[in-house]
């Protein structure tokens, strides 16, 4: 052990300094400078000290999602995650709902939704369901049409 504790040093001591000296990349076609680590990850970085993401699918993830209460949400990185919600309707069935932004530009590849659903057991334990395959697609879709909805209000507004 203690011939390898020199060997050990140096491999820690490498890593520490590469990850602290992440190397700013180029800018990708969205417009957007990327950040690599040691392990190639990067997050994105906004030019001019803005959010850095697409700032209509950023507002239109917000407003689709705004009857569910948001556990998470990182305009930096893209994420939004909400915490588990239950109508009145139907209260032994309960939905979250993570929204990653992918891009800067506004575009239908730009936003990727996973649904969760779980149902009410006997003994009240909350048991994981399947979803509707067609429901994150439904979400998408409206979010992007809200998203849409901003930009041509944006670009009216600017006459």
């Amino acid at each position: 052990m203690r011939a390898r504790a020199p060997f050990l040093f140096a491999v820690v001591a490498l890593a520490l300094s590469a990850s602290a000296c992440a190397t700013r990349g180029a800018d990708t076609p969205g417009g957007d400078a990327q950040r690599s680590g040691l392990f190639g990850g990067g997050q994105r970085e906004a030019p001019n000290g803005g959010i850095g993401v697409n700032a209509f699918l950023w507002r239109a993830t917000l407003d689709t999602l705004s009857f569910m209460p948001i556990q998470t949400a990182d305009p930096f990185g893209g994420t939004v995650v909400t915490d588990w919600h239950a109508t009145a309707e139907r209260p032994s069935e309960r939905f979250k709902i993570q929204v990653y932004i992918l891009d800067t530009r506004l575009r239908a590849d730009g936003i990727s939704v996973t649904v969760f659903r779980q149902v009410q057991g006997v003994g009240g334990a909350w048991i994981d369901a399947s979803v509707d395959p067609d429901t994150p697609l439904q979400i998408e879709n409206a979010i992007l049409t809200r998203a849409r909805q901003l930009r041509i209000a944006t670009l009216e507004g600017g006459r």
